[in-house]
């Protein structure tokens, strides 16, 4: 469309890199929770799971055994055992077609049909298309319209594979940015015919 199509999805591409980079603490699958070692077997209720994770490199000493009065043989010490299960997240946890991603897809395909429409009309009466990748399929329209379509494509694969390896806040994301580069791209096309 024009060099300010091309400057917004440049932007919106360095917003999900610095949301990528500066908020690693939310793109993580699992949290751990720790138990502290000195907590006793006294402490755990039996059949409650309780995870123990320590970030020195040494290993926590275990409490050494009173030694009974009534036995005559020396004490053994044993360390307790502890199952662990790991943590789930079902606040973040979605299924893929959800209403919210239905509701993104299709504002985004929306978007691109506008998009489609208003470029079209402006290369037929004489404008020049300026985003260089579009430019290669802007010369007919099934190139053009094969040009949103595969944007389409390619941002509902992109949300799945982000989907898939838990990152679902930039699963949203690549969705909102796609979203709004589009709604920037018609408003522009709109007000320079």
């Amino acid at each position: 469309m024009s060099k300010s199509y091309s400057q917004i999805i440049l932007q919106s591409l360095l917003i999900l890199a610095a949301v990528t980079i500066l908020l690693p603490s939310r793109l993580t699958a699992q949290q751990s929770i720790p138990v502290s070692a000195a907590q006793s077997l006294a402490q755990i209720a039996p059949g409650e799971p309780a995870e123990i994770a320590s970030l020195s490199s040494s290993a926590p000493e275990l409490p050494t055994p009173m030694p009974s009065a009534t036995s005559a043989a020396p004490a053994l010490a044993f360390a307790p055992a502890v199952g662990v299960t790991p943590t789930t997240q079902t606040a973040a946890e979605h299924h893929f077609w959800d209403r919210e991603n239905r509701i993104l897809f299709a504002a985004a395909g929306g978007l691109a049909v506008a998009d489609f429409c208003v470029t079209r009309a402006n290369l037929a009466t004489g404008g020049k298309e300026l985003n260089p990748i579009t430019r290669v399929l802007s010369g007919s329209t099934p190139g053009l319209a094969a040009n949103f379509a595969l944007e389409t494509g390619a941002l509902i694969s992109v949300s799945y594979l982000l989907h898939k390896t838990g990152h679902h806040h930039l699963e949203r994301m690549t969705s909102y940015v796609n979203i709004g580069s589009s709604a920037g791209a018609v408003v522009w096309g709109l007000s320079h015919r």
